[in-house]
């Protein structure tokens, strides 16, 4: 069992750690949702959301593993560094699984602009080859009478 000083430590640790990789997310954060919205103003408040769940999740995750007592025998600093090494754990996968969706929404933002860039471009060559329909550079043309 950690004493009041253990649970201090552990909560300045954690609340260290939490504001600082928020930091980093929200200034990496936004150009790649840029990217995957293609809209600045929704990159820009989803990026704030997105931070703000993230600290209110790991600041409530570390509130919860504050508490849960470790086997007896372990020192203090021990019981500490396990604690932090849970939290940053499930950030970690927390941030991972978050990361995940937002590739896949990207790629699938890809591949619907791809594939309306390639039905444009087959509707364009139907057009062209539409019967009736006069091609450029003499294509399709009937050639002028010879010998004449």
């Amino acid at each position: 069992m950690v004493g009041t000083g253990g649970y201090i430590a552990l909560i300045v640790i954690g609340i260290l750690i939490t504001v600082g990789v928020g930091q980093i997310l929200y200034r990496s954060g936004e150009p790649f949702l840029e990217e995957v919205f293609q809209n600045k103003d929704t990159a820009r408040s989803l990026n704030r959301l997105l931070v703000l769940l993230f600290h209110l999740l790991t600041l409530g995750v570390l509130a919860m593993i504050s508490i849960v007592d470790t086997p007896s025998g372990t020192s203090p600093l021990q019981t500490i560094v396990f604690k932090i090494g849970v939290v940053l754990l499930i950030v970690g996968i927390a941030y991972g699984v978050s990361m995940l969706v937002l590739i896949r929404v990207r790629e699938r933002r890809r591949q619907a602009a791809l594939s309306d860039a390639i039905d444009q471009s087959l509707a364009e060559q139907r057009q062209e080859r539409a019967p009736g329909r006069i091609r450029r550079g003499g294509e399709g043309q009937t050639p002028p009478p010879q010998g004449e």
